[in-house]
């Protein structure tokens, strides 16, 4: 999709704030309700060593689920699967042994011996015990991407059937700043890695590599060895016959220019290259041998499903997202082993229990059932929204759209706040004259070439063509300013994210950010429950061709 300058719709926002919104006296028992307090201990809880990181299919996943449902039941909302609070997600477990890698690449003469987490981490999505490719060839095919929006392929002419492929992480715009090159500095889907195994898959490759570098993925090393290091799971897709590689993995930085170097080849001077058009893939002239040992095994995760129901709308909903799953222990781990991921994203499922809280506490009830929806398996590539979009429990033709919760704002009070994706659905409109009135106001992704609108859960809503919002924190303090709320944000991730040190932290943490934005989160699905209206995609995103059809719309 090209890049475009959205602007807010006048007409839109009329159209939904104006007859049918009940208003502030309605709506201020349930803002009154946002409890401080009770929002704290919720988040404690989620994040404390008892949930024992909260990972699919483990006591901790037991423990979070049965908390949740427990949660929503004392609220008093019903079960929204039934007679039940859960969804069954069923998902295949692969553990590999970290002691059973061998990663070796030859040529010249010459061998580099890599050694696992420290140098490279793989996996596989084939049901195999065993993983042993040996005498792969090793082919640099720069990014790794098949365009043809874009004009784009760095697959022209080239079998990679058998063969192992080396890409680049991103896309050739960020690279360059090039704003001809796919949407320049920003990441289309293109540049994700889960897009790089699937297109490598697709042509037949036996392996393929990921070389990471911290820029263009948009986090250190350090996550991808922590993501990597324990289980993987992915949906049971029973038997589906999507190609897979026998295995995808990452090498650092590091890794890479030794092995361009026993090529012969400069590093610098060939992903430069990569970036560029008429780019051809190298041979390295390198021969790689992998293996490994794995653990399968099928088991069941879980989402988290609860209903308030509407009035005189209730055949229609408005969903309420977050993931409540993390990376569980890793027992092989120096100091602390497990991740709690309190931020990401404790604060987030937190946040379902108090708005679902604050919608009971409404003098009126709000026309559209309300849907709040606790995710699994996000951090294994949203795998319970995956799930959820390909298994509604209400038809996606009758849900007006959905609103996703992902690592609330730590940093106090601000006075932007992020739409990440903004302008690509009417959505945006409502939520923009939402945050306005609160005095704030609304700026895209600030960084967007980290990909922030693939990694989270209303993505996979989005492209079974349901309209989804992505609210995320803002960046713009009110009391340091924007490059201090850029600071911080980044040095976060930099020590914290996917890390054992993301721990509540109540000590360091401002909340008054976090209740600014509660507030505003509510609004906005209170808004769109009270509408008779169904938002769409724009043009030109390419989630318009699946809602219209859902809608019978020509």
């Amino acid at each position: 999709m090209k890049r475009r300058t959205w602007r807010l719709s006048s007409a839109f926002v009329l159209l939904f704030c104006s007859g049918g919104y009940a208003g502030d006296e309605n709506i201020k028992p349930a803002l009154n309700s946002l409890n401080l307090d009770e929002y704290k201990s919720r988040v404690e809880t989620l994040a404390s060593d008892e949930f024992m990181g909260r990972a699919p299919a483990t006591q901790g996943e037991e423990k979070t689920i049965r908390y949740l449902a427990e949660q929503f039941k004392a609220i008093g909302l019903k079960p929204g699967n039934g007679a039940g609070y859960f969804q069954d997600v069923p998902m295949v477990k692969i553990t590999a042994d970290p002691a059973s890698f061998r990663f070796a690449v030859s040529g010249n003469g010459q061998a580099l011996i890599l050694k696992f987490a420290d140098d490279f981490v793989a996996g596989t999505s084939r049901l195999e015990e065993t993983i042993n490719v040996r005498c792969s060839d090793f082919i640099f095919a720069g990014y790794g991407i098949v365009a043809p929006e874009y004009d784009w392929n760095d697959y022209a002419g080239l079998d990679v059937k058998g063969k192992t492929v080396f890409v680049l992480v991103n896309d050739p715009g960020f690279a360059t700043g090039d704003n001809a090159l796919f949407t320049g500095k920003a990441m289309t889907y293109y540049g994700r890695w889960t897009y790089k195994f699937e297109e490598a898959a697709r042509q037949g490759a036996a392996g393929v590599v990921i070389i990471h570098e911290t820029e263009p993925a948009g986090y250190p090393y350090d996550v991808v060895r922590n993501g990597w290091s324990g289980p993987q799971f992915q949906l049971d897709k029973d038997g589906s016959d999507m190609p897979v590689c026998s295995f995808q993995g990452w090498v650092t930085q590091e890794s890479a220019r030794k092995i361009f170097a026993l090529s012969g080849l400069d590093y610098e001077k060939e992903t430069a290259t990569a970036a560029r058009r008429g780019f051809k893939a190298v041979d390295l002239g390198l021969k790689i041998n992998l293996s490994f040992r794995n653990a399968v095994e099928h088991t069941l995760s879980h989402n988290v499903v609860a209903l308030w129901p509407g009035s005189d709308l209730a055949g229609e909903y408005v969903i309420y997202m977050a993931h409540w799953d993390h990376f569980g222990v890793n027992e092989a781990r120096p100091g602390d082993k497990i991740f709690n991921g309190a931020v990401d994203n404790a604060t987030g499922t937190a946040a379902l229990l108090q708005l679902a809280e604050a919608f009971t506490r409404l003098p009126q009830r709000q026309r559209r059932s309300i849907l709040f929806v606790a995710v699994t398996g996000e951090e294994q590539g949203l795998l319970g929204s995956a799930f959820y979009a390909g298994h509604p429990l209400f038809p996606l033709n009758k849900t007006a759209g959905a609103i996703n919760m992902d690592a609330f704002n730590i940093f106090g009070k601000m006075k932007d706040i992020t739409v990440v994706g903004f302008g690509m659905s009417e959505l945006d409109d409502l939520a923009g004259e939402i945050i306005q009135r609160y005095g704030r106001y609304v700026v895209p992704d600030p960084t967007p070439e980290k990909g922030g609108y693939f990694r989270s859960d209303h993505f996979s809503l989005a492209k079974a063509g349901l309209p989804s919002l992505y609210i995320s924190k803002g960046v713009d303090s009110v009391e340091h300013g924007r490059q201090w709320g850029l600071d911080q944000a980044e040095k976060w991730t930099r020590e914290h994210y996917h890390q054992p040190s993301d721990e509540y932290r109540p000590d360091l943490w401002n909340f008054e950010g976090m209740m600014d934005d509660l507030k505003i989160y509510f609004e906005v699905g209170y808004a769109l429950s009270m509408t008779g209206k169904f938002p769409n995609w724009r043009e030109g995103t390419p989630y318009k061709a699946a809602r219209d059809e859902m809608m019978g719309r020509k």
